[in-house]
This record gives structure tokens, C-alpha cells and sequence, in this order.
């Protein structure tokens, strides 16, 4: 058995153990080394520092960073507000808000776990209060913060394009489209499992356009933050680094002059957040790197792009056995860890079959994300389980239809690639 081989059975064992997944990848990276002869241990401390020394993975704790001074300034209960006026009128419209809140704060967040447990913190006391089933609640406000995962400045983008050398200004407008139908068909989703639930609306007609015009003059500074990303990193003004910078010291003044909700304690609470936020995420990259190395010195990548393309030339067929593969590693994994160590190996694949990366970029992180609402290890999953009070079994009892909804997206990013391609392409140009 390969020493690869090895470090696999380890990092399996001690996630059935129970490890937190870090550890678990830190001490199977470290035993590929044990197993491996010639290779020094130098290496390890060496790919555990470069791995988080990326001037792009920069972003990821400046984006964390911002994404709590927004909810911590006032701009998240304006956008609860604004996702209220557009839904009060549907079935179900407590669950409908989680919907269009995850799209609005796509802008404001980058992270889904971050956004399912503030929904269910927020918006479970009220959804329990109107009747509504707590494994249902838990569900949709789970499933709707998959809708981060696409909206710009998505934190599984910034790795997959860092990893795998892909344009991350693409990849976020990549994003845009696909996000949006996902929340269409989330709260169609929602509506019908609503209306057999007789969850009634809270009005019998659609908010007035003064209504909807004052509540989106409250939440106008939270919507304009993607739109300027993507701007501004289309026309070379910033690198997507310096975009995360620019995020921080926008949520500053936003909360500072524009809503004037800033305050030191607010500052000092945002900084112990993002502390442990960022600290979960740097620790997963720092020890993934040493059983990144691994998987390069084993000639991991091609094997398995060897074996794959054995099975199948055919583009969407290899989509779906990867979508497959995902689904199922998942349940089993982080979506962090999935992203660090399975991009290297299936990009190579999918361009190989003439599959745009970023087109990739956008099914394998809606994917993979989908792993924090599947069993056993699916963290939103347990996470708004618990804050609803509700068991893991009841959710996903109730999750189906929220699951198929968005399986039934990438089904259609599958066979029409321009949903995600289109607006990369007109505002960046086409690649030729």
C-alpha cells in the first residue's frame, strides 16, 4: 500500500473516531511521512506555513472579517426588513424571508454555516411562535444558506480559484445567476411544502412599491457590495485580496456613518468573532497542506484523472459521476477540506473534456457546500437542528424537497452551461 493509501485509512479511522477534522487531516498528512522513506520533516512545517502564506487566500480573512462588522452594524436586520416587505404575501413567508435573506446576504456574509445558524437564531424564535414545525424551520433556513455559496465574495470560490489557478473576478460573477435560481426554486420549494402545511401568509397582497422602495433605500448599502466587487475587480482596480480589504473598510463606514451603529464594543465583540472564525478556517489550511503534498508525491491527480477518464469521455456524464463522488464525501468531510484536496486532482479531468473551469468552479462548490446539510458529520445540519430544538432526523425529514431543489439547479448548470457562463462572459469577454 502507498504511503498515500495509508494516510486515507488514517484520516477515515479518526473521523469515525470522532476527531475534529483538522487534527484528523493534520495527523494523516504527518503519517505520509512516517510511512514515507527519504522524504524530510522539514516539508511538513514548511507546507503547513505556505499553505495560508497565499496573497489570495488573504481575502478570506478580510471577507470574514467585514462579513461580521455588516451583521454587527445594523445592515442585517435592514435586509430581514427588506427580504419581510418582498414575501409577507406568500405561504410560508417566514421561510420565504430565510430564502431571499441568504441571496441578500450572499453580499455580506461569504460563509453558508455562518448564514444558516444567524437565520435560524434569528428568524426560528418567530417561525415556532407562528406554528411552524421545527424540523421544517430548521430545514429551509439550512438549506436556503446555499445560496452563499454563490453569491459574491464566496469563501469556497476564493480556494477553488486559488487552488486551481481560476480567475476569482469569473468565479464571482459565475456565481450571480446560478445563486439567484437557486433561491427561485428554494421558495417555490418552500411555498408548496407551505401551503400543504397551512402555513398561511401575512397579507393577502404583494407590499406596496413605496413599501418595497423605502425598504430597499435601508438595505441599498448591503446590495451595492457585490455589484462594486465585481466591478471594481473587472476593471483591474482591485485584485480580489484587495477587495477583501476594501470590504472591511466599507463595513466600517457603513456602520460608522451610514447607520451610525458602530461602537467600540461592537468593534471588540467583531473581533473576537472573526477571530475564531478565521482561526477554524486558517488551522483547516495550514494542515491540509501537508496532506496536499502527499497526494502530489503520490502522483494522486493523475491516477484518478487516468481512472476517470477510463470510465468516460463524455462531459456531462463525467459531471454527474462527480457530482456523485462529492455528494457522497460530503457527508463524510468538510467542504474546506474537500475543495483543498479534490480540485487539484478533478480540474485537470474536466479540462481534459473541454469543461470550463470556471462553469466547474460553480457545480463543484454548490455541490460540495450541500455537505453541511447531509448526515452524519453535516454541520448546519446539526447546527440549526439545535438552535431549533429539534433532532437531526426530524430536518432531514423535512430537508427533501429543499435538497431536490437544489439538485435539480445543477442539473440544469449541467446541461446549460451559459447560466454560469454568461455574465463571467460579458463582462469579463470570453475566453477564446
Amino acid at each position: 500500500m502507498t504511503g498515500m493509501g495509508i494516510a486515507v485509512i488514517v484520516f477515515l479511522v479518526l473521523l469515525l473516531l470522532g476527531m475534529p477534522v483538522a487534527f484528523a487531516i493534520g495527523i494523516s498528512g504527518f503519517s505520509f511521512f512516517l510511512v514515507t522513506p527519504g522524504l524530510p520533516f522539514t516539508i511538513v512545517v514548511q507546507k503547513a506555513l505556505s499553505t495560508t502564506q497565499s496573497f489570495t487566500m488573504l481575502a478570506i480573512p478580510l471577507f470574514i472579517f467585514a462579513g461580521n462588522l455588516m451583521n454587527n452594524t445594523g445592515i442585517t436586520k435592514r435586509l430581514i426588513k427588506l427580504a419581510d416587505v418582498l414575501t409577507g404575501h406568500m405561504y410560508g413567508n417566514i421561510g420565504q424571508v430565510s430564502c431571499v435573506l441568504s441571496t441578500l446576504m450572499g453580499g455580506v456574509s461569504g460563509s453558508a454555516n455562518a448564514d444558516a445558524a444567524m437565520e435560524a437564531r434569528v428568524l426560528g424564535p418567530e417561525m415556532t411562535k407562528r406554528g411552524y414545525d421545527r424540523g421544517w424551520s430548521a430545514a429551509i433556513n439550512a438549506w436556503s444558506s446555499m445560496i452563499v455559496c454563490t453569491i459574491p465574495p464566496s469563501m469556497g470560490f476564493i480556494i477553488y480559484g486559488s487552488i486551481g489557478e481560476v480567475s476569482i473576478g469569473r468565479l464571482f460573477a459565475a456565481g450571480m445567476l446560478p445563486g439567484l435560481l437557486m433561491m427561485v426554486f428554494l421558495m417555490t420549494a418552500t411555498s408548496i411544502t407551505a401551503h400543504k402545511r397551512n402555513y398561511l401568509p401575512d397579507r393577502e397582497k404583494p407590499a406596496s412599491f413605496k413599501e418595497v422602495i423605502e425598504a430597499l433605500r435601508d438595505g441599498i448599502w448591503a446590495l451595492l457590495f457585490p455589484i462594486m466587487l465585481i466591478v471594481f475587480i473587472r476593471f483591474g482596480i482591485m485584485t480580489p485580496s484587495e477587495s477583501g480589504a476594501f470590504a472591511a473598510i466599507y463595513a466600517v463606514f457603513v456602520g460608522t456613518v451610514i447607520y451610525r451603529e458602530m461602537s467600540f464594543a461592537v468593534l471588540v465583540k467583531t473581533l473576537k468573532d472573526s477571530t475564531k472564525d478565521i482561526a477554524i478556517v486558517t488551522l483547516i489550511l495550514a494542515l491540509s497542506g501537508i496532506f496536499g503534498y502527499g497526494i502530489v508525491y503520490d502522483s494522486v491527480p493523475q491516477a484518478m484523472a487516468a481512472g476517470l477518464l477510463g470510465v468516460t469521455k463524455n462531459p456531462q456524464v463525467m459531471l454527474f459521476i462527480i457530482i456523485l463522488m462529492l455528494l457522497v464525501m460530503g457527508m463524510f468531510m468538510e467542504t474546506t477540506v474537500i475543495t483543498l484536496l479534490m480540485t487539484p486532482i478533478l480540474l485537470p479531468v474536466v479540462k481534459s473534456l473541454g469543461i470550463d473551469p470556471v462553469h466547474f468552479g460553480v457545480i463543484m462548490m454548490t455541490v460540495t457546500t450541500s455537505g453541511i446539510n447531509t448526515p452524519p458529520v453535516g454541520t448546519a445540519l446539526y447546527t440549526t437542528s439545535s438552535i431549533m430544538g429539534c433532532s437531526p432526523e426530524e430536518t432531514t425529514k423535512a430537508a427533501f424537497p429543499f435538497f431536490f431543489a437544489v439538485i435539480l439547479v445543477v442539473l440544469l448548470l449541467i446541461f446549460f452551461p451559459q447560466i454560469s457562463l454568461w455574465l463571467p462572459n460579458l463582462i469579463f469577454g470570453a475566453i477564446k
